[in-house]
């Protein structure tokens, strides 16, 4: 497996990074730390897991599965969410985040935390006040790096600037939905990042599932497709737009001899920006296939095919900006 650096900061990290939200849920504890090692052993390095992953199991059976190797495990978790039932047990103020990270330190049964994330934008808590806190445990030792999660753009660049004016550390990392079914970040994020040198690390790359080729048109009956609300919702993935995607991932997939699992992962490796897409597994066969995506290459006709094919609509102001794009 292929290593990145993550954003402008030195941290090497592979190219996939497996996501633990289904651990201590549907996926056994004995298969989650299967899983673990399986993907340290081929070449992985990069975790991914937060505070309210299966109200802080996954986080435990994390820590269980690294002892003995931490040094070779870059470990990321994320704070926001609630997490006790009182006024401030959410959130990003400095005491739902101080309080976060030492509960999380324990279940991780770990020092130090090498990624941390906060989770979603805090419309309450000025950024200011979050990101001196994070800077804080940064000079603490508690905590490596920072990153954050399903921002704005604007979100995202006035926290860069407010670290940059104030000399806090500033976010390497950005982990938004991104998809052949999401391309949302296309608009302006992608851009940002590419101009700030910040690391993108996609959630949900199959969609909930929905690129795996599991699931027809009629309304499934068991799996994350079957919730009537978030993101991976039935709703919002039966359209015909993307049956026309995964129609074009299956045949993709038929041609190369791949699953539709493996090329749609694939097709967010060679996409530009992309450091690590976090791919989740219920099962170990499962996980045996999306690990797959790694050690090739989607062939350019392909990818440009699936490209244009996901790509969203001309927008304004895109479609003006590149219409007076000055040439060298």
């Amino acid at each position: 497996m292929q290593n990145r650096l993550l954003g402008r900061s030195g941290l090497a990290v592979s190219e996939l990074c497996l996501g633990t939200m289904t651990f201590g849920n549907t996926t056994s504890e004995q298969d989650s730390i299967e899983m673990i090692h399986r993907f340290l052993d081929k070449g992985g390095n990069f975790l991914d897991t937060a505070n309210v992953y299966v109200a802080g199991k996954s986080e435990e059976i994390v820590g269980k599965a690294i002892q003995g190797r931490r040094s070779e495990v870059v470990l990321a978790t994320k704070v926001r969410m609630v997490t006790a039932n009182h006024v401030n047990g959410a959130g990003l103020s400095r005491k739902h985040i101080m309080d976060g990270v030492d509960a999380s330190l324990r279940r991780l049964n770990t020092d130090y935390i090498d990624l941390y994330q906060v989770h979603v934008w805090d419309h309450l808590t000025p950024i200011e006040e979050t990101l001196r806190t994070l800077d804080d445990l940064v000079s603490s030792g508690k905590v490596r790096y920072i990153g954050c999660s399903n921002f704005f753009a604007w979100h995202l660049m006035k926290s860069l600037a407010c670290s940059d004016l104030n000399r806090y550390v500033r976010f390497v990392s950005l982990q938004p939905q991104y998809s052949l079914l999401n391309r949302e970040m296309d608009r302006e994020m992608i851009s940002l990042c590419l101009e700030e040198n910040v690391g993108i690390i996609p959630w949900a790359p199959l969609g909930g599932g929905f690129l795996t080729g599991r699931y027809g048109r009629e309304e499934p009956t068991s799996g994350r497709l079957t919730s009537k609300v978030g993101e991976s919702s039935w709703s919002l993935r039966n359209t015909e737009h993307n049956f026309a995607i995964l129609d074009a991932v299956r045949a993709a997939a038929n041609e190369l001899d791949k699953t539709p699992a493996q090329v749609a992962l694939n097709w967010l490796l060679q996409r530009e920006g992309i450091t690590s897409p976090i791919f989740g597994a219920s099962t170990l066969d499962q996980f045996e296939d999306n690990m797959g995506a790694a050690g090739w290459k989607l062939p350019e006709p392909i990818w440009n095919q699936l490209n244009e094919l996901s790509a969203l609509p001309s927008e304004y102001p895109n479609r003006f900006i590149e219409k007076f794009r000055r040439p060298l």
